[in-house]
């Protein structure tokens, strides 16, 4: 099923109650930008025509751009409405088109203009079903992938805490760079709460409860020769791992 998180002040729009019409599961949450987010690491900022230009007026809309762009996350901005409305009400609506013009040209940040609510929830959840097709078929073969990378040198702590954290089932360099810097170091990490995981951008509760259920498991000692061992974790080309004194 496809699922999209959904910041809490997108409620009182129409747009959730369509995703939800059209099978996608709704969640909501407070996210730190944008307003729906469709992967751990790619979010929408919707804007309709007339709050567009309200935000573009007041200097807000430059202001959440820089917030978009310094977030490191995928961005998009999504504009719902008829652009050319701009041009019956004001006679400011190229500074709207300019805004439009310095989000794509000088940020980098794709612009979707849809026509109406339902619109708009079709194509966010085209985007997410596209999204997280990919990210599930690519799910298997990042974890080893990582893993074979080189591993930091001895001394340079900060990338062994990156390597440790990307360990994890689902989580990856970018996710675990973004909750070290969250919470400051590995143990704070590792000592959060499902709930305080969950509110690092990207973090399901799901992901949370999983980390949490690794780090409580007992551990159950395999033995050789079946199930894999060690090298289900290293690889073959790694070798026959040496005894432990």
């Amino acid at each position: 099923m496809v699922k999209v998180y959904v910041d809490l002040r997108e409620k009182a729009s129409h747009v959730p109650k369509y995703l939800t019409e059209m099978g996608v599961s709704v969640i909501y949450k407070q996210l730190e930008v944008g307003d729906y987010m469709v992967t751990e690491d790619t979010v929408i900022e919707r804007k309709r025509v007339d709050d567009l230009a309200h935000s573009v007026f007041e200097g807000r809309f430059f202001d959440q751009v820089r917030r978009l762009k310094a977030s490191g996350l995928k961005t998009l901005i999504l504009v719902e409405g008829d652009l050319t409305y701009l041009r019956r009400i004001t006679n400011k609506y190229k500074a709207v088109e300019a805004a439009l013009v310095t989000a794509v040209i000088y940020n980098n940040i794709p612009v979707i203009y849809t026509r109406n609510a339902k619109h708009t929830a079709e194509t966010i959840k085209l985007i997410a079903e596209k999204l997280q097709t990919v990210r599930r078929a690519s799910t298997a073969t990042l974890l080893p992938t990582y893993r074979k990378q080189q591993k930091p040198k001895e001394r340079d702590l900060s990338e062994w805490q990156l390597y440790v954290l990307a360990s994890f089932p689902g989580i990856g360099p970018t996710l675990a760079d973004r909750l070290l810097r969250k919470f400051g170091s590995l143990r704070a990490v590792l000592e959060a709460s499902p709930v305080e995981l969950s509110r690092v951008e990207g973090v399901s509760e799901e992901r949370a409860q999983l980390i949490k259920r690794i780090l409580n498991h007992p551990y159950s000692k395999r033995h050789e020769g079946v199930g894999g061992g060690l090298e289900r974790f290293y690889g073959k080309e790694r070798g026959h791992v040496r005894k432990q004194e």
